[in-house]
């Protein structure tokens, strides 16, 4: 505690234009740590086994400064990973473990520690800061996020006659209200601010906190994968049906961790296969981008992708893992905006495991194998697209219902129908346009100004759209841009690279009114938020809120 207090004495009593500079200084050297056993300042590379983010700014802006190891936020988190992640083998409460330690009942999965915000209003004097923080120290409070702000000056004169800013500190720290140690920190710290506001938890909808919590949401299809519409072409078809049934209720017993089972596809499957590849080969090295045809060799090479062989989403998924952390989860059909979405924040995504009907082999209704194998998982070898996909995911988590439509609409024109720029060229990298024949060509096709003068906006005889409008990749223009589902597309948005459109991507997601900043941790699988929140909205079944 001394040293704490020396260093902390030494930047607020030192020259200092107050307390934002202070903190300003304070964040540039140290992560201020405040843990159960101790509370010492630690230098960045010493990689401390927490994570505190200290941040500061005016009144319209703050500058987050996060220091991010490799390690959750949790001092003692060894333990509290144990009592709430491991269950002994011989339990007989957890139907759903098949003996990987992450797996538990959606009871433990809930047993995070709890958290506190609370709102201080400071004057600006030399120690002020200093004085309140040593409290957390003095009851064992363990400090997670440091947030000030400026706020309207006091009016109240100082002897010389100038108003005395004040600062407003936004707190969040392990412990809740009732706990004897957090009473009596609250009450010390009324007698030290000028203000002291406990903060609500925000209510949010619900997200998942850990892998193991995409079993709640996997399920959640809005179909179940054998409810076809009368227009399907295997609607008649009953042993197609009865196909699709099987694979749905093996997609429905999978859980995270399991090994995907073995898909066993019948000759004419794999001659529907076979006939999407042969078609789409020459297409794909006249208008795939570069990254997806590196990354189809790799898929050739390492996971047995060929003309006569559909691959298994376990050698895949094995491959995507070691390449760019990816992993395939198998889903029994379509799931909302929402929930795959979420999904992608773990590096996780839903794929569908039937195939569509041979009477029509160049043409399916809804996502299926061929779609999946073929247009989305090459490009998850590339790790630009990897993590711009997850950026999407984790601005997806907690986001209100609007929010989630403008990234669902960014997902569409990007993911799925998204073009970028290479050697002059348009080229396709979303799945949607890898897939199919018809609209890979449409897209890409090289048209004289005329032309495109002469037909946007235009439709032939089957409702198709003439030439499609090319507009560059913004975000927040694609987020607003409305898309059919049953014909080529009208507008098509591009990218100068997908390290463009990844970075333009992540600077959007800043700027939506987010409920909290997420960190996906790759060692815990745990995604960890900054500040308190009840998962309280469409919770899942069997899951508490919270």
């Amino acid at each position: 505690m001394m040293k704490f207090a020396s260093r902390l004495s030494s930047l607020y009593h030192g020259r200092s234009s107050g307390l934002e500079r202070s903190l300003s200084t304070l964040s540039s050297r140290f992560v201020v740590a405040a843990s159960s056993a101790s509370c010492v300042p630690v230098p960045l590379s010493s990689s401390p086994p927490w994570n505190c983010s200290i941040i500061y700014g005016d009144s319209s802006t703050s500058t987050r400064l996060r220091f991010l190891s490799s390690q959750p936020d949790y001092t003692n988190y060894e333990t509290w990973h144990k009592s709430n992640y491991e269950q002994p083998s011989n339990s007989h409460s957890l139907p759903s473990i098949h003996g990987h330690p992450h797996q538990q009942t959606s009871r433990d999965l809930h047993a995070d520690l709890p958290r506190t915000s609370v709102l201080m209003e400071l004057s600006d004097r030399v120690g002020a800061l200093h004085d309140v923080l040593k409290y957390y120290w003095k009851y064992d409070v363990n400090i997670t996020r440091i947030e000030s702000r400026p706020v309207v000056y006091n009016r109240d004169s100082t002897a010389g006659g100038q108003s005395r800013p004040k600062f407003d500190f936004f707190v969040d720290f392990h412990g809740k209200v009732g706990d004897p140690n957090v009473n009596a920190l609250l009450k010390e710290l009324k007698g030290m601010t000028d203000k002291l506001l406990v903060l609500d938890e925000k209510e949010v909808h619900w997200f998942p906190r850990h892998i193991s919590e995409l079993d709640l949401i996997a399920n959640r299809t809005l179909d179940a994968g054998i409810d076809l519409e009368a227009d399907h072409p295997g609607f008649h078809d009953q042993a197609y049906r009865q196909r699709r049934s099987k694979l749905a209720e093996s997609a429905q017993k999978h859980r995270v961790h399991d090994e995907i089972p073995t898909t066993e596809y019948t000759a004419d499957e794999t001659e529907t296969w076979g006939i999407v590849w042969d078609t789409m080969e020459s297409l794909w090295q006249k208008y795939a981008c570069k990254e997806y045809l590196s990354s189809m060799n790799l898929m050739k090479k390492h996971c047995g992708y060929s003309r006569d062989t559909i691959p298994q989403l376990s050698t895949i998924s094995s491959f995507l893992k070691l390449q760019t952390d990816v992993r395939l989860r198998p889903v029994a059909g379509l799931i909302s905006s929402r929930d795959f979405l979420n999904g992608l924040a773990f590096r996780t995504f839903f794929c569908t495991q039937y195939i569509r009907h041979p009477s029509k082999p160049l043409y399916t209704p809804e996502p299926d194998v061929c779609h999946e194998l073929l247009g989305h998982v090459p490009m998850f070898a590339d790790r630009d697209f990897a993590d711009f996909s997850q950026e999407i995911g984790l601005a997806s988590l907690g986001a209100s219902d609007e929010d989630i439509l403008k990234l669902a609409r960014c997902y569409w024109h990007s993911v799925e129908f998204g073009l970028c720029r290479e050697g002059g060229k348009n080229k396709a990298y979303g799945a949607g346009l890898l897939s199919s024949f018809g609209e890979l060509e449409y897209s890409c096709k090289e048209r004289t100004e005329i032309e495109i003068h002469e037909q946007v906006g235009k439709i032939d005889g089957d409702g198709m759209p003439l030439c499609p409008e090319i507009k560059p990749w913004d975000p927040a223009v694609a987020a607003m841009q409305d898309f059919p589902i049953t014909t080529y597309q009208p507008v098509y948005f591009l990218a100068e690279s997908l390290q463009d459109a990844k970075l333009k991507m992540r600077r959007y997601c800043e700027m939506l009114p987010r409920p909290f900043f997420a960190l996906y941790n790759a060692q815990t699988e745990t995604v960890h938020i900054d500040r308190p929140v009840r998962r309280s909205m469409g919770v899942p079944e069997a899951s508490p809120a919270g």
